[in-house]
């Protein structure tokens, strides 16, 4: 807690967790920080370990930051962080999260069980950042990259559009979500994730 205590701190590390990002990126994901704030941040985490900052290539002139292995390895935190949060009655599924904090929430809420013995490819595609998630074995790994020759693509308008739609059951069209590709694999891939009984 002395290392991500403090305001913010694990909200920058779960912002980086799908790769590099630039301070305007961080800050456009993070609504209500200040540019100070996430300054000493980041700062605080490059001092502890948990990211580093490098100089983009040309033609790009900016810094980005991202995690170290270590910084890495705080995902797990994280992901129960997230699943204790969603056991409060409450919790509201549909509240204001970023794309990566939405996509976490998958890797955090799937069902392994029933993923096992099925492999697909699976796209993501919000105003500003794609995402490709791959079932397989069981295990669901993400990255940041353009959703391209998946089985489904999930077109959304923002990070609650597809939790509405996940986590809630809403249909896609009431939330302003377009799905391209194979539906009937879109449908099996909503099915893997649910939230966790509530307990309080």
């Amino acid at each position: 807690m002395e290392l991500i205590g403090e305001r913010w701190s694990l909200l920058v590390v779960r912002e980086l967790m799908f790769g590099p990002r630039r301070f305007s990126d961080l800050r456009a994901s993070l609504p209500g920080i200040s540019a100070k704030v996430l300054t000493e941040r980041l700062a605080g985490l490059e001092n502890a370990g948990v990211l580093t900052r490098r100089k983009l290539p040309p033609p790009i002139s900016a810094h980005a930051y991202e995690l170290t292995l270590w910084g890495y390895a705080a995902e797990p935190l994280i992901q129960e962080l997230g699943r204790w949060a969603a056991m409060s009655s409450q919790h509201d599924p549909t509240l204001q999260l970023s794309p990566v904090s939405f996509m976490l929430s998958l890797r955090t809420m799937l069902d392994k069980e029933a993923a096992k013995g099925w492999n697909v490819r699976i796209g993501f595609r919000f105003p500003e950042v794609g995402f490709v998630a791959e079932v397989k074995d069981g295990e669901m790994p993400v990255r940041r990259e353009e959703p391209e020759d998946c089985d489904a693509t999930f077109v959304a308008p923002s990070g609650p559009s597809l939790a509405a739609m996940f986590y809630v059951g809403m249909a896609a069209a009431e939330v302003g979500v377009t799905v391209q590709g194979a539906h009937e694999a879109a449908e099996r891939f909503v099915a893997l994730f649910s939230l966790p009984e509530k307990i309080g």
